[in-house]
């Protein structure tokens, strides 16, 4: 049990007590069932509406129980390739959203002395998520201790296990330099004078804690809400964009200035191999249109 995280059981609990459910209902032995019960019971779930995605989970949790040689042999890949083709998966987001309209609308946030505790703390965790390209569940676990603070930046340690933690992985480590130019939106200094501000209130050593009494430590959840309040007063679809949309804002946005690719990859966590971004994260804005190949054919043929 200790070999999966939470977040893996939680997934892989609800997947297993649809297949007790459906054995139960079948009368099938719910540990000792061979690939074709398998296959029947992934055809049901396809049928009922399933995607790709989650047939692929409810396989991943039964291959726990009834092991690889069942839910991974020719007959089942054969379906996979079959639902591949009938019902393709769809990334969640075709387009991003313009961090500058974040920025522009935190800018009103300031100065960071003279603004309320709420809008301090929504303020800090939005603009490290942009700026650190991290998820929610990374900067939960930012502890105080694990802060440093240096002359021209702010570096932060993560020595928790993660998401994305494996043998041999490295832990993220989060450089906020000093935006001079810009100090309404800075990261370093909000998260400073956040952290100042909420010094003789803090009951632990956790960075982010509630705004409201009795300022506990704050959850995932907690600040994806916060993040996604800030999104909305921005102007964005929040129906449509999540507060995880602000990996794909900030990569693509640092992509799209040029910035070197394995340093997109570094700055969000993933490996120096890693084909996420460019699968999944790099993303057109969802206000324009990418006619750079098209105008390198044609706007010199004149």
């Amino acid at each position: 049990m200790a070999s999966f995280s939470n977040s893996t059981l939680n997934q892989y609990n609800s997947a297993i007590k649809s297949w007790w459910k459906y054995c139960k209902s079948k009368d099938i032995d719910f540990l000792n069932s061979n690939s074709a019960h398998l296959l029947e019971y992934l055809t049901d779930k396809f049928n009922s509406g399933a995607s790709y995605s989650s047939l692929n989970s409810y396989r991943s949790a039964l291959s726990t129980l009834l092991g690889q040689d069942i839910t991974t042999n020719d007959c089942v890949k054969r379906f996979f390739k079959g639902v591949f083709r009938l019902k393709p998966p769809a990334p969640k987001y075709d387009t991003t959203w313009d961090p500058n309209l974040v920025l522009n609308h935190l800018s009103d946030y300031f100065p960071n002395e003279s603004i309320s505790l709420k809008d301090l703390t929504v303020k800090a965790i939005t603009l490290l998520a942009l700026a650190s390209a991290q998820r929610m569940q990374t900067l939960s676990m930012i502890r105080i201790n694990n802060i440093s603070f240096y002359q021209d930046k702010i570096q932060i340690k993560i020595d928790e296990l993660i998401k994305t933690s494996k043998p041999g992985s490295y832990h993220p480590l989060i450089i906020l330099p000093y935006i001079k130019e810009n100090p309404k939106v800075c990261p370093a200094l909000t998260l400073k004078s956040y952290i100042d501000r909420t010094n003789d209130i803090r009951k632990d050593d956790f960075l982010f804690i509630s705004y409201q009494k009795p300022h506990k430590k704050v959850v995932t959840q907690t600040l994806s809400h916060w993040v996604k309040y800030v999104l909305g007063k921005s102007g964005i679809n929040i129906d449509l964009y999540s507060a995880h949309s602000t990996r794909h804002a900030s990569t693509s946005a640092a992509h799209r200035a040029g910035v070197n690719l394995e340093v997109i990859r570094k700055a969000a966590g993933w490996t120096e191999s890693s084909k996420v971004f460019l699968k999944y994260y790099n993303k057109n804005l969802s206000n324009s249109l990418d006619c750079e190949f098209a105008n390198s054919l044609f706007q010199g043929n004149r």
